[in-house]
């Protein structure tokens, strides 16, 4: 007899296949034919595709989570969520693009979200500066990724060729030297680039939503 089919088994497979097929590749029929069953059976527990994707990115921020903690300091807190993030979606080929815009499934990311306003608050923000913050760097990250991805659609892989600065600039020509300039500062080093753009972005924050900035 086979074994009763659940939305775990589903989702894990969906994540599996995802490195193998990306975004776009990830269909119910192509996961239900992993699993070796008809594809109305999936049915059963996600109605369509974008249901599938929201358990998806809800069980991609439970690992996410797991035995993470918050450091003290609403800075290295922030640092430290916008790097845990960055991680797990790069461990995904197309992962900001599942996740982004999905509707989490329950509230597993509910302890991790208030430990980190929380360490906005003892710090003497108020809550909706705080929120304000949170979002922006959410934000960035999950952005910063998507465009990562796009060059390096395969984790750890090797640069996809349409991107490589020499022959960008080599398109664009000598009319416009400043955008042809652009290229290694836009599609290299982002492990540099991502650090130096949420250092950016932390002291943006302390310009703007620290208590008792100058008027």
């Amino acid at each position: 007899m086979a074994q009763k089919l659940d939305r775990a088994q589903v989702v894990d497979t969906a994540l599996r296949l995802l490195n193998e097929t990306g975004l776009d590749g990830l269909t119910l029929r192509r996961i239900a034919t992993e699993l070796d069953v008809k594809a109305p059976a999936l049915y059963w527990h996600f109605a369509n595709k974008q249901a599938l994707l929201d358990e998806m990115a809800t069980e991609m921020l439970r690992r996410m989570g797991a035995g993470a903690g918050i450091p003290d300091g609403w800075r290295q807190a922030l640092a430290t969520s916008c790097r845990t993030l960055r991680t797990a979606l790069l461990g995904y080929r197309d992962g900001a693009k599942v996740f982004s815009g999905t509707r989490l499934t329950d509230q597993s990311h509910s302890g991790g979200q208030n430990a980190l306003l929380a360490a906005f608050t003892a710090d003497g923000f108020q809550l909706p500066d705080a929120v304000q913050a949170f979002f922006t760097a959410y934000a960035y990250t999950i952005g910063f990724v998507i465009e990562e991805q796009a060059v390096h659609p395969h984790p750890g892989g090797r640069p996809a060729p349409e991107y490589d600065p020499a022959a960008r600039a080599e398109q664009i020509g000598p009319d416009h030297p400043l955008a042809a300039a652009a290229g290694p500062g836009l599609f290299t080093d982002y492990e540099q680039r991502f650090e130096r753009g949420l250092a950016i972005l932390l002291a943006g924050i302390e310009a703007e939503l620290r208590p008792g900035r100058p008027a």
